[in-house]
């Protein structure tokens, strides 16, 4: 099967979206099919085509996670895409290479997939500033997902909470909820590179006796890490005789209000701002890690609570619906509200005997089976036998 997948984001970036698009590929691609990605340059300028990846060039958006945002149309990207003669055209995102995928999905008269991977409606603040057009600006968003469900022939969300979000705002067409298949081997121990970690390691001066506490991901407000700060200084108050340090790895808009805020809570001697990281290396910062932490209520299906299940790392995330099928309080992870009880719930971790964290490790191995990445192969493939069979 010929495949195009448009995606506004693709690695080098660093987002769950990006994974998403790249896990996607990669599954396909070692199931025997072939594979064109469309998506921006990186580097912003410059048209290029190599092994099957199309970057259109476009501009660096800073104030909003550097993405590259390009033109709506690219007559050099039609003719390949034309050539490459997709028997499905799979969209990722809902952006200028979004689009420009539905605009060459109609011209091709293609079968069209499309996956619902973020919550456009909780991002309308970065252009509306949280202002009275906040309102306005999340109905036209409604709007459009409306009119985009009735564009594709089938329709994919990553969870049941954009299912029922879905529901909510009068999406009536059929979805498929089809979590992000993740390649979970990269985060199990036993392919670590122990040199490599050790480098790493040393580079961040961990000393064997350390606790550290990770926060991986991007770094925006609507991911709420100033609560992880705040309940952060309340733990080293509480707890001045543990030896533990926050680190947070990513980049992004509120890093420098984050750094700000270390400074103002007195805790910028504990907590180390990694920045940005290959995503091929996000394994060895898990592997770092004695627990990891997210105080995210934004996300669609948590990757990056999957991987630190598979990196054999204790959870200790903000209570979200999106979460209630992935954690279970206490058995692979420990929820929490607000930051005085993000604090209590870390002394727990910390206090973790050897049985009880082993259990709680092999718990969360045994939640991420639904999520294999050949359990993800079979209901995409499946998807595209519809879609084909709704266009011919």
């Amino acid at each position: 099967m010929r495949v195009a997948i448009f995606s506004d984001t693709y690695p080098p970036q660093i987002n769950g979206v990006a994974v998403s698009a790249r896990n996607l590929r990669d599954t396909l691609v070692a199931h025997g099919h072939e594979v064109l990605v469309v998506t921006p340059n990186p580097e912003g300028k410059g048209f290029d085509f190599s092994e099957n990846i199309v970057r259109i060039p476009g501009i660096r958006m800073k104030r909003y996670y550097g993405y590259i945002f390009t033109n709506f149309w690219s007559r050099k990207g039609m003719q390949i895409v034309r050539d490459f003669k997709p028997e499905v055209i799979h969209i990722q995102t809902d952006g200028p290479v979004g689009q420009f995928g539905f605009l060459v999905a109609s011209r091709l008269k293609a079968p069209t997939v499309y996956t619902y991977h973020t919550m456009i409606e909780d991002y309308a603040w970065y252009v509306t500033g949280g202002l009275v057009l906040d309102r306005a600006a999340r109905s036209v968003v409604r709007s459009y997902v409306r009119m985009k469900s009735r564009s594709a022939d089938e329709f994919i969300t990553p969870s049941e909470k954009i299912k029922e979000y879905m529901r909510y705002i009068g999406v009536d067409a059929s979805l498929s909820v089809i979590p992000t298949g993740v390649d979970f081997a990269k985060f199990d121990p036993k392919y670590i590179d122990e040199e490599k970690l050790k480098s790493i390691q040393d580079g961040l001066k961990i000393d064997r006796d350390e606790f550290i506490l990770s926060s991986i991901g991007r770094i925006a407000k609507e991911k709420s890490i100033d609560m992880i700060l705040r309940g952060f200084r309340v733990f080293v108050q509480a707890n001045p005789a543990v030896r533990i340090r926050l680190f947070i790895v990513g980049g992004g808009p509120d890093l420098n209000n984050l750094k700000n805020l270390a400074a103002k809570l007195d805790i910028s001697n504990k907590v180390v701002f990694v920045g940005p990281v290959d995503p091929d290396d996000v394994q060895y910062y898990y592997a770092l890690s004695d627990c990891f932490v997210s105080a995210s209520t934004s996300e669609t299906q948590g990757l990056t609570f999957m991987e630190a299940l598979a990196a054999r790392v204790p959870l200790l995330t903000r209570y979200d619906e999106s979460l209630s099928g992935l954690i279970e309080n206490e058995k692979n992870g420990y929820f929490f509200f607000d930051e005085h009880e993000m604090a209590t719930q870390l002394l727990r971790i910390v206090n973790l005997g050897f049985v009880k964290r082993s259990a709680l490790i092999n718990q969360g191995l045994k939640t991420l089976e639904p999520y294999s990445l050949d359990k993800f192969y079979e209901s995409i493939i499946e998807v595209y036998r519809r879609a084909i069979k709704k266009k011919y």
